[in-house]
């Protein structure tokens, strides 16, 4: 990276406020029939990476793999003051239910299609040409970052740690420019 790359990265904000929405409808279903305790390996994997880096994380929720449910979920973050990053794991399949990456890229002011030619890339060298299978995408609206990540503990590793970590508070700097 150039000098004039890092002084202008250097300008970012250090620490920044997620949110994570953890897109699943199984996981979503058990908390409705008052399941007290319910498993997200990928939501704790999200979590500690984020807060173990020293950034802020002000909620995970865990919502169904459905239009409205991640719609409205879209909004809130776009509308909540306080956040930063919103990052959605999950629904990102091909299956007919995995619906996240076309509910909430609609909101997109910007796209970033560099973040999903990276994440598949990077995706590629470990589990080979099942890369193709993820639609990981990013994008920015209203001054936040927006992430749609696959599900799986690894996805959410990979994304946070190479990509998301390192490049959203520029991402974000510039969206508020």
């Amino acid at each position: 990276m150039s000098e004039s790359s890092k002084a202008h990265k250097a300008k970012a904000p250090k620490t920044l406020n997620f949110g994570i929405y953890i897109c699943s409808t199984s996981r979503y279903k058990l908390i409705e029939q008052g399941a007290t305790a319910v498993s997200d390996v990928s939501g704790d994997t999200l979590t500690d990476l984020l807060r173990n880096a020293g950034q802020n994380v002000l909620f995970k929720k865990i919502i169904a793999d459905d239009k409205t449910m991640i719609s409205e979920s879209v909004q809130q973050a776009l509308n909540n003051a306080d956040l930063d990053v919103a990052i959605f794991s999950g629904g990102t399949g091909i299956t007919p239910t995995d619906v996240t990456i076309e509910t909430v890229s609609p909101f997109f002011e910007k796209t970033l299609p560099g973040f999903g030619e990276f994440f598949r890339r990077i995706s590629f060298d470990r589990v080979g040409s099942a890369a193709v299978l993820s639609r990981a995408v990013a994008g920015v609206a209203k001054g936040k970052a927006l992430f749609c990540i696959p599900g799986s503990p690894d996805a959410a590793r990979v994304a946070v740690e190479m990509l998301i970590l390192p490049e959203s508070p520029h991402i974000v700097k510039h969206a508020r420019e």
